[in-house]
């Protein structure tokens, strides 16, 4: 396909795996204006003996930097001024950046360069909707019981996290609350994090290497004890792992927790319970609305399992938005495991793999995703789904309750970005709901 739009010539070349090459050519007439701009432009941030800020003639400022240094300022702005103009105008939906060749680099002719770009391939979504809607019988046939079991067992958690500490003068054991200072050892040498006063521990809550708790249950307050624990084999850090330490251990403190006995008078402790039977039917809605929520949640994820059966596309997926949804993955992973109190490498380390290799894996997880999100990304367009501006500042104003100055995190955040990635998110909402009514 040849283009020809006022000094702009262009070829349009597919190539493989969803990119594009196409060749630019910048006529000199308006070249010519580049390297004028150019020269202006270099001649305002150089000293120039002679002359003022941006007043020096072009053949001073290219014998002050060089005639490359203009060529190439220029044609950087050439190209960033004429790239995006044409991939407008081609209707090209480019992804990321573009690799430019310049093939044609002088004064008194033509500018060129060949641009290789990714581009999104055609979606094309097969029909769906007698699957979706079997599904969605499926589901509206379920019946959801909440047993009393689980309604006890909430009750427990409840009151036992409103237990009462209380100080005893006896033998540690299970669930109680006891404060404790620690060192930890190897060969001798104190290890890195193994020194710790006041360290508050619940017996039984298994936060330490196996073993660590056992030698505690028993111990009194003032007691001090020295024994040696193995580290797991699998442990994250690999100077330790499976190899032998040196505790000392000394009890300053055991309390007991009291747990208050659940009756009227608990629920009436709790807010606005007249009586404990009012208690239990909050919690049973509580654990009603929580099942519901994972059916929807279930029911979604096997909904986008049939859309994505149903994607076709005219090629492959951009290597570039493979490589971007892979790297977004990490970061997912590398933020969940960092509020475990481990790093990235720590953790690829224990599963005996790297990052590089992580990576390679999740290709195909990635795919599903990018499908995933083309399949809505069609259904949204096909079905004509808008969201009012009112509705998207709502729930951005949601979100931004969540930080203790409204103010100053309008200031620090990318409205522009939030306003987007809401509008996105509530697009892909009215799409699922208008998916679930089939």
């Amino acid at each position: 396909m040849f283009i020809n739009k006022e000094n702009v010539f262009m070829e349009i070349k597919k190539l493989p795996k969803s990119k594009v090459e196409f060749k630019l050519v910048i006529a000199w007439n308006d070249w010519k204006v580049f390297l004028d701009e150019a020269s202006k432009k270099i001649s305002k941030e150089i000293k120039i003996e002679g002359f003022r800020p941006g007043k020096a003639p072009k053949k001073i400022v290219e014998q002050k930097v060089g005639k490359e240094v203009i060529l190439n300022t220029a044609a950087e702005e050439a190209i960033k001024k004429n790239y995006p103009q044409k991939v407008k105008e081609l209707n090209l939906d480019t992804i990321g950046s573009p690799e430019i060749d310049i093939i044609k680099l002088e004064e008194q002719v033509d500018l060129e360069f060949v641009v290789v770009a990714s581009v999104m391939p055609e979606v094309e979504l097969k029909k769906y909707k007698d699957e979706v809607s079997k599904l969605n019988k499926a589901f509206a046939n379920e019946k959801t019981e909440i047993a009393l079991e689980d309604i006890l067992k909430e009750l427990e958690k409840i009151a036992k996290s409103r237990a009462k500490l209380v100080t005893v003068r006896r033998e540690a054991k299970k669930e109680d609350s006891i404060i404790i200072d620690f060192e930890v050892r190897k060969d001798g040498i104190l290890i890195e994090g193994g020194l710790a006063k006041d360290h508050n521990l619940i017996l039984g809550s298994e936060v330490f290497i196996p073993g660590f708790e056992d030698h505690l249950l028993g111990m009194k307050e003032g007691e001090e004890k020295n024994f040696e624990l193995k580290f797991p084999k699998e442990y994250h850090e690999k100077n330790l792992a499976g190899g032998l330490a040196q505790f000392k251990v000394v009890i300053k403190l055991v309390q007991e927790r009291e747990v208050p006995v659940i009756n009227d008078e608990f629920a009436k402790s709790l807010g606005n319970f007249k009586d404990l039977e009012e208690l239990k039917k909050n919690i049973e809605e509580g654990i009603k609305k929580e099942q519901e929520f994972r059916r929807q949640e279930k029911r979604r994820g096997e909904m986008m399992e049939i859309l994505i059966s149903k994607v076709e596309l005219s090629d492959e997926l951009p290597e570039i938005l493979v490589h971007e949804e892979v790297h977004k993955m990490l970061h997912e992973l590398e933020s969940q495991i960092q509020q475990m109190g481990m790093s990235l490498a720590d953790y690829v380390g224990q599963l005996g793999k790297t990052v590089d290799d992580l990576e390679k894996d999740w290709v195909p997880q990635a795919q599903k995703r990018i499908k995933a999100a083309l399949a809505l990304e069609k259904i949204i367009k096909e079905k004509e789904i808008k969201i009012s501006s009112e509705e998207i500042e709502e729930a951005m104003n949601k979100t931004l309750q969540f930080y203790k100055d409204e103010k100053d995190a309008k200031d620090k955040i990318d409205m522009k970005r939030l306003f987007d990635y809401t509008n996105g998110i509530l697009k892909n909402e009215e799409a699922f709901k208008m998916l679930e009514k089939m």
